[in-house]
């Protein structure tokens, strides 16, 4: 059983969902990847949702980026849509984070699906305790990155 099920709207989205997978297996979470298209596959889309096991929904979309609102329609497990950037890249944003009244996605930044792992991770971290250590080990690495980036500016400057 997945902790959590990523859904592309077409394979194309496959190198957002690389940035989500890389961190998802770093923290040990285990996922499963589909493609569905909300447009030309919806009964897919519902059963993939209605059936899967997972605690954390990922839904990755570009265009009208409508996969997010329907994985969303399909339960009541978390949904984190991550738009898709392309030659308008308003429509995919807009599309995920004006969802209506009752039926809520999170939305992480365009191509953002390192933030949208991170954001999973959270969510099970409120359960797990492991991951909720290993988190805050990440953000400590995170800030240790950053003085270290810092200090060597100094010392190039």
């Amino acid at each position: 059983m997945p902790n959590v099920l990523i859904i592309l709207g077409s394979k194309s989205d496959a190198p957002v969902a690389a940035k989500a997978t890389a961190l998802l297996r770093e923290f040990e979470v285990t996922y499963e990847i589909k493609v569905a298209s909300t447009h030309r596959t919806p009964e897919l889309v519902r059963d993939i949702v209605t059936t899967s096991d997972a605690d954390v929904f990922i839904a990755i979309a570009g265009l009208s980026a409508a996969l997010p609102g329907a994985v969303a329609a399909a339960t009541t497990r978390p949904v984190i849509g991550v738009p898709v950037s392309g030659k308008v890249n308003l429509d995919s944003i807009l599309s995920i984070v004006q969802m209506p009244s009752g039926v809520p996605v999170a939305a992480v930044g365009l191509d953002r699906g390192d933030n949208a792992a991170i954001l999973a991770v959270q969510i099970l971290a409120l359960k797990d305790p492991r991951l909720a250590e290993r988190l805050a080990q990440h953000r400590k690495d995170m800030a240790e990155a950053v003085r270290r980036d810092s200090e060597e500016l100094s010392r190039d400057v």
